[in-house]
């Protein structure tokens, strides 16, 4: 528990998981928590909290193809702030060597399911989604991440799981509103199929009833205002 809490308070400005750069954006306390609504069902909650300290049964992290040193390159945020950073420091190192080593590639859409060490944070299951070359990303990348990511969670049978894109940590700059709301339709989109596999008896996952999209401090309200948007928009279909 410690641990959790030092890890937590070291985020100061925390990391963000669904990133850009806010330039007049509003400091919101670490542990906030919004419910910025619901679709099919689902609540989309947002988190001022960093990936080692989310209350979630999976968390979803999205890491790009190695780069020798990237996580602690001058563009990406600096340590204290640097959610990767903090991740790879709860695994002992283990995030990099397996990136490395070329275990996991991070091609666009890879995924590696790991089981995080007994008190190295807080969810169980740790999903690591692959973004591809950072020098070819793009925002639209980030509904089929969304689709991955509630795909796997329904295939492993939670109910709930957070997901931070931790694109500013690795020293992507890209727009916080687009970035959060494409996340949020590729889940939709994943549920919705999911939904008609069981309607017609091809599928017995359980129901997600919830998702934590993990924000810094000084995105949250960019971040929320994006997911709100895609929210409205899905609930009309």
């Amino acid at each position: 528990m410690k641990n959790k809490l030092k890890q937590s308070l070291i985020i100061l400005g925390l990391l963000f998981s669904i990133t850009g750069f806010a330039q007049t954006a509003k400091t919101i306390p670490i542990g906030t928590a919004k419910n910025w609504g619901s679709v099919d069902g689902i609540s989309i909650i947002g988190l001022v909290q960093g990936p080692t300290s989310a209350e979630a049964q999976l968390q979803v992290a999205c890491v790009f193809e190695y780069t020798e040193n990237d996580i602690h390159s001058a563009q990406a945020l600096p340590a204290s702030l640097n959610g990767l950073v903090h991740l790879d420091d709860a695994l002992k190192g283990e995030l990099t060597k397996i990136r490395k080593s070329g275990q996991f590639k991070g091609h666009s859409l890879e995924t590696l399911l790991m089981t995080p060490p007994e008190g190295s944070m807080s969810a169980k299951k740790l999903l690591l989604i692959g973004l591809g070359d950072r020098n070819n990303f793009t925002p639209e990348l980030m509904t089929s991440v969304g689709e991955v990511a509630a795909r796997e969670a329904m295939r492993l049978g939670v109910t709930n799981f957070a997901l931070a894109s931790d694109l500013k940590d690795a020293g992507i700059d890209s727009p916080t509103a687009l970035v959060a709301g494409n996340v949020v339709k590729g889940i939709m989109l994943a549920h919705r199929s999911e939904t008609y596999l069981k309607e017609h008896q091809l599928s017995n996952t359980r129901k997600l009833e919830k998702v934590y999209m993990l924000a810094g401090p000084s995105f949250f309200e960019v971040a929320g205002g994006g997911i709100q948007e895609v929210i409205a928009e899905v609930n009309k279909k």
